[in-house]
């Protein structure tokens, strides 16, 4: 009350004044202590500057005096320094600084770091296990319920033996690589002629051996899909090393058969075997060898003419109408066997280099080696090549927690299998047995209905953790043992927009081998739509035969889904819908929740456990 009738008195006593002002607060720095109360001028008891003072009022006490004869240079820069403090401290808010930005999340944003949501994820599984852990603990007493674990140790010694004799047998195609090497260029042996039957009979002899294995030994389901999904992968390992070691005998006998002048070597142009970046066919050549025969044209023509006319002081002297006969003839035959020279020298540069790595280090035939098929054996790609980009060393913290990181994927996979998938697959089987067959098929349908839906975020997990288990832990740990440096297992397939997008950059392995060799084998046969769907094709097929083995039952489900994706990327791409990604996008990503819980219901109810493989 005191206070409000001291500022009522003063408003009376100076009626010019009419503004209430702040009481004096202490300077926020000790160094300021230029500033004095002065009641003579000012009963309101305000700062006021004193004596000498600038009217700015306040000072750092951290300038440093600047001479009066100072350059006007630091001058500048010290009056700068002023001005930006006094800002400063004049300031009441925070200045914010706007832009025109757009948020991470937007399309148009080029921040592409998320390993934030990679962490968030491990930590939801990591809380779904331990909940999972503490349910089965209440129910049953114990953290697991031992149902899926149990197939892990049945029969383990046979499949590490039956495994073990399976890669060994690979190493066949180096000895039956080398007898066709080893074969006269005339003989029905060479890698042309017998060499490519002989190893597609192996090849399909030792697939038929190793896939009745599981068969006469009766494993359980979780061996059938380790050792099938094995078979495959050591099946496009050998097929990959064969036929392109192949390549190369035919063309080292191109390159031996062009020492001899005499024979009648083929000319054609050097064959490129198809690449992963660029596709060659037969007939093809690379761009390295048409620049250099374009250089090669250009120092013809810029020769000087009397190069190439000889000297006429030893020729004889012959009638004049016998020179202009002979002159063309001459001539003519000359710059035949300049180009000819030239086409020789450029294909044998060609095929040497076909010959040799890209790296330059290793040239065929010294990769044929036993310690070089094994090296590839234990490196993960399924292409072939005579050398391998590689690391330093080993980054053994990395391989650890990439050991660890698998054992852990593992351990989501079955706590998933056992508590979201396997209850739901039991339930669905006894209600479907219960439905009298009389009924109608709507209510089959709506239990299958319901399982799907059940189905959805267990399958999509699995199905994730599969692919960090494979593509991300299992081949980045091999990477690391054999130093391979080439570590693109796959690409951002989860920004898919088709069907032909999943398959490039999801599997990068698989879709570089069958690009290789099936598409570009058979594309300058049959082009380039019936290479793609040739591809497919074989993709599916595969597929399938992997289904059917475990299943024991061959359905095609599988194949038929595949198959239905060329139609869907047809459509994909018209002009309707290309180019709207976040659309196409969904669509991918609707149909891969729903296509992975379908296809897997069908197989795991009419499959699995009609035929008692799970338990």
């Amino acid at each position: 009350m005191s206070s409000s009738a001291d500022v009522k008195a003063r408003s009376h006593g100076n009626d010019d004044d009419h503004v209430l002002r702040p009481r004096p607060r202490k300077p926020q720095h000790t160094q300021v202590s230029q500033f004095r109360i002065s009641s003579a001028s000012d009963g309101d008891g305000h700062l006021v500057p004193g004596d000498g003072i600038s009217t700015s009022g306040m000072t750092s006490g951290r300038s440093t005096p600047i001479p009066d004869n100072a350059p006007p240079s630091v001058k500048s820069l010290s009056s700068v320094r002023k001005q930006l403090r006094a800002e400063q401290r004049r300031r009441i808010f925070p200045t914010i600084e706007f832009a025109s930005r757009v948020s991470h999340f937007d399309p148009e944003s080029d921040y592409r770091d998320f390993h934030g949501f990679f962490n968030l994820f491990w930590i939801g599984l990591a809380i779904m296990g331990i909940t999972s852990m503490l349910r089965n603990l209440k129910d049953t007493g114990y953290p697991m319920r031992w149902q899926i674990w149990s197939l892990f140790t049945v029969k383990l010694w046979h499949l590490a033996l039956a495994d073990l004799l399976m890669v060994a047998s690979t190493a066949i195609s180096l000895p039956l690589h080398r007898a066709t090497r080893a074969a006269p260029a005339d003989s029905g042996m060479t890698w042309s002629r017998g060499g490519v039957t002989l190893q597609s009979i192996f090849q399909v002899a030792w697939l038929s051996l190793w896939i009745a294995v599981p068969f006469l030994f009766e494993w359980t389901w979780t061996a059938q899909v380790f050792f099938l999904l094995h078979t495959m992968v050591l099946l496009m390992k050998m097929h990959s090393y064969a036929f392109y070691n192949g390549h190369l005998s035919e063309t080292e006998k191109r390159l031996r058969a062009l020492d001899n002048p005499t024979s009648a070597s083929d000319r054609r142009p050097a064959y490129q075997y198809p690449t992963i970046d660029g596709l060659g066919g037969n007939g093809e050549t690379t761009r390295s060898s048409k620049k250099r025969r374009k250089n090669r044209k250009k120092q013809q023509k810029r020769r000087p003419e009397s190069d190439s006319n000889k000297s006429n002081d030893d020729e004889e002297i012959v009638p004049l109408t016998s020179i202009n006969d002979q002159s063309g003839a001459g001539i003519s035959a000359n710059a035949s066997a300049n180009t000819s020279g030239d086409e020789v020298d450029t294909l044998r540069e060609d095929l040497a280099r076909e010959l040799t790595s890209p790296m330059g280090n290793i040239t065929y035939p010294a990769n044929l080696t036993w310690a070089n098929y094994a090296d590839y054996i234990f490196c993960p790609t399924l292409c072939y090549e005579i050398e391998y980009p590689r690391t330093p060393s080993i980054n053994w913290t990395s391989l650890i927690a990439k050991i660890i990181a698998t054992f852990g994927c593992i351990f989501l996979l079955t706590i998933i299998s056992e508590d979201f998938i396997l209850p739901v697959l039991l339930d669905a089987s006894t209600r479907l047995d219960a439905v009298p067959a009389v009924s109608s098929l709507s209510e089959s349908a709506l239990i299958l209905a319901e399982t799907i839906s059940l189905l959805l975020f267990p399958f999509m997990m699995t199905f994730l953790l599969v692919f960090l288990v494979i593509f991300e832990y299992i081949l980045g740990a091999f990477a690391e043992i054999t130093c391979f440096a080439d570590r693109h297992f796959y690409s951002d397939w989860w920004n898919s927009t088709d069907w032909m997008e999943f398959s490039r950059e999801w599997n990068v392995p698989v879709y570089s081998f069958l690009r290789r060799h099936v598409y570009g084998a058979s594309r300058p046969r049959v082009g380039k739509n019936g290479a793609t769907v040739i591809t497919f094709l074989i993709s599916a097929v595969g597929h399938e035969i992997v289904m059917a083995c475990i299943t024991k039952k061959l359905r095609g489900y599988g194949f038929i889904c595949q198959m239905l994706q060329l139609p869907i990327v047809v459509l994909q791409r018209t002009r309707w819908v290309r180019g709207r990604r976040t659309l196409n996008n969904v669509c991918f990503w609707c149909s891969m929740v729903l296509g992975l819980s379908l296809v897997r219901s069908y197989f795991s109810l009419f499959c699995f456990i009609h035929l008692s493989l799970v338990r």
